[in-house]
Parts: structure tokens; C-alpha cells; sequence
């Protein structure tokens, strides 16, 4: 999984698995980006400064076995 936030946007997306997108599904500020197969590949989170606190990303539960910052 890959964060990325755009300033000049104020948007994030989420990416869940490299690919082309097929289709965008949009849910108020949130575009779903689906693959050919109808696996969501990210989201895109629009105003995204404004719906969350991005100075802060907690990691909880998960199997991370590396993490990288960039």
C-alpha cells in the first residue's frame, strides 16, 4: 500500500495495488479507482487537509515486516 499527498490538489491517494484504472466510482469527496477485474485499486481523497489530520499516520495491527518514507 502507497500514500501520496498532492499540495497543489490537497488531495491523497491510497494506492492498494499498482495498475491502470477502468472506471472511478466518486462517493462525496472520495474517487474509488477500480480495476478491469472490479478490484479497487486507491482512492483518492479530495480537500484531504480538510477531512483529516494529515501531520499524524498511526499504524495499528498490521503485518509490516518494512516501511519506508519518502
Amino acid at each position: 500500500m502507497k500514500l501520496q499527498y498532492y499540495p497543489e490538489t490537497d488531495s491523497l491517494y491510497i494506492e492498494f495495488k499498482p495498475g491502470p484504472g477502468a472506471e472511478t466510482l466518486v462517493v462525496n469527496d472520495v474517487n474509488i479507482d477500480i480495476d478491469d477485474d472490479g478490484e479497487i485499486i486507491g482512492l483518492d481523497i479530495d480537500h484531504a487537509s480538510k477531512l483529516i489530520d494529515l501531520s499524524k499516520l498511526e499504524i495499528e495491527g498490521l503485518p509490516i515486516h518494512s516501511a519506508e518514507a519518502g
